[in-house]
């Protein structure tokens, strides 16, 4: 752990505060000549000691909030060897249904969702797919989590890339995850494999049972789905609803069914804390190899000047005794 100052020589703002104490002892010194030529008494010392100590403390914060320091930080980053999990994200045009037009679009949930999850999954290479009528990989597992954001921002839009099919919001082809299992989306040497799938359900016909054949095959893949979906959500095109598009109120009993068959858990989108919980809970615990370094850093500026003010305050809350 390094201490940086990104401006070291604005400290000497420091600099200023001679002049504000100088004329406190200035102003000081004249009453104490007027209290001698009118006989009264010297008030305690206290009363100057205190309002000198909050006024240097004060500058002291803001000078050495002005230099900006950083503190900057490198950890050895572990990754397990014996788990992988890929988070596959629904890319259908159906993701784009909100509740109006100015309220989040399931794909903009979804991604936070993908974000949340990752986070709890430290220490798991995880790995990105999209999910329309084909699965296609846009990352496969890393520890990395900066790609894994930037992937998730940069690559993954509504029918990128489109899908084969005619359909114009019902894309959708949960079948297609049986690609997971026949193109080796995992390395042989993850024992423990996991696909999270954010989805709106919205799907054409499933075969649960061929895709809980194939995923219970060992090594087994586990499956968490979290479902973003609500009945009066629209899909809207130059601001006005689209005709075509009606939300299917047995998207979440298809999710449920092929849970089922995978043996998986469903969540709502309101749970996306208890699927990371779960994800972690599938995945377990395992041996881990030290694989290069996180770095990171967290600038003071801002709390230092916070600090400031305290002093500041004291001197207004004794100026009104």
């Amino acid at each position: 752990m390094t201490l940086t100052l990104l401006t070291p020589f604005a400290a000497l703002l420091a600099l200023g505060v001679v002049v504000p104490v100088l004329a406190l002892f200035a102003v000081r010194r004249r009453a104490r000549r007027i209290r001698a030529m009118l006989s009264l008494g010297e008030p305690p010392t206290r009363s100057l000691v205190i309002p000198v100590l909050a006024l240097l403390a004060a500058a002291g914060l803001l000078a050495l909030g002005a230099a900006q320091p950083v503190v900057e930080w490198t950890t050895d980053r572990k990754v397990r060897t014996d788990a992988e999990a890929f988070v596959v994200l629904d890319v259908s045009r159906s993701m784009l249904a909100q509740r109006d037009i100015d309220a989040p679009m399931r794909i903009d949930r979804a991604k936070a969702a993908a974000s949340a999850i990752r986070a709890s999954l430290p220490e798991v290479p995880v790995g990105i797919a999209s999910l329309t009528d084909r699965v296609l990989p846009h990352l496969f597992p890393s520890a990395d989590e900066d790609v894994f954001e930037a992937t998730i921002e940069r690559a993954l839009a509504i029918e990128r890339p489109p899908p084969r099919s005619t359909f114009l919001t019902g894309a959708t082809s949960l079948d297609s995850l049986a690609t997971v299992r026949g193109q080796r989306y995992f390395k042989p040497r993850a024992l423990s494999r996991l696909v999270i799938v954010l989805t709106d359900g919205e799907s054409q016909p499933v075969s649960n049972a061929r895709l809980g054949s194939l995923f219970r095959r060992s090594p087994p893949i586990e499956t968490v789905f979290v479902q973003f979906w609500d009945k009066d959500e629209k899909v809207f095109s130059r601001g006005v609803p689209e005709p075509q598009y009606v939300a299917d109120p047995t998207a979440r009993a298809t999710l449920d069914r092929l849970a089922a068959s995978t043996r998986g858990t469903v969540y709502s989108e309101g749970q996306v804390d208890a699927a990371g919980r779960k994800a972690r809970q599938l995945l377990g615990s395992g041996a881990t190899v030290v694989e290069g370094e996180q770095a990171g850093q967290i600038a003071l500026a801002p709390y230092l000047a916070a600090a400031a003010l305290l002093p500041l305050a004291l001197l207004l809350w004794r100026r009104d005794r």
